[in-house]
């Protein structure tokens, strides 16, 4: 069984922002896999299918970006998922917009969701799928700049990263992470 994980804020005036790609990437894996109802669970929106000859969990916090260790640890505990069988898809500023990279561990990167997950889980010890969404403009405006949208010049670059971010979580189920990472850490154009 794979458990995977889209960080991202609640509610509406969050839907659209760069801090919610991970959201919209399980919700595009979700799509994909014909996984359709989405329930409330855990602090968090879950569904789950059989897809690639395994179940997947596809789910999304409902609680804020700094808290969503706690809603994955509930997760791995009722499932007992393993750290090896979770992926954790989130946005990074430090990586320009529509690049990925999948990584089997590793810091938090400063990202506060991600520092949640691991001080939750225990350890960096588990896989997580990074989503370009550029730098802000200037250092100092970074929070800003997550909880805003793409511009009209980046929503398509970003739709087609969010493709892409979708086909290294599905290599990843079928592949493993060594596969996924020689095969997508590189940007949605190349």
């Amino acid at each position: 069984m794979k458990l995977i994980v889209g960080l991202g804020n609640p509610g509406p005036q969050y839907a659209a922002t760069r801090h919610n790609v991970g959201w919209r990437v399980a919700e595009e894996l979700a799509r994909r896999a014909g996984a359709q109802t989405w329930k409330e669970k855990f602090e968090a929106a879950v569904t789950d299918t059989r897809w690639h000859d395994q179940k997947i969990v596809l789910a999304h916090p409902l609680t804020f970006m700094n808290e969503s260790g706690r809603p994955v640890r509930q997760m791995m505990d009722f499932w007992k998922v393993e750290a090896e069988d979770l992926l954790v898809v989130l946005d990074d500023m430090a990586i320009e917009v529509a690049r990925v990279r999948l990584r089997p561990e590793g810091t938090d990167g400063g990202h506060k969701g991600l520092r949640s997950v691991i001080a939750h889980v225990g350890h960096e010890r588990f896989a997580r799928l990074r989503v370009g969404i550029g730098p802000p403009p200037l250092p100092e405006e970074h929070v800003d700049f997550v909880l805003s949208p793409f511009t009209s010049r980046e929503r398509p670059i970003i739709e087609k990263a969010i493709a892409l971010a979708a086909d290294a979580a599905e290599c990843w189920i079928i592949d493993g992470p060594d596969e996924a990472m020689n095969r997508f850490n590189r940007g949605a154009g190349a």
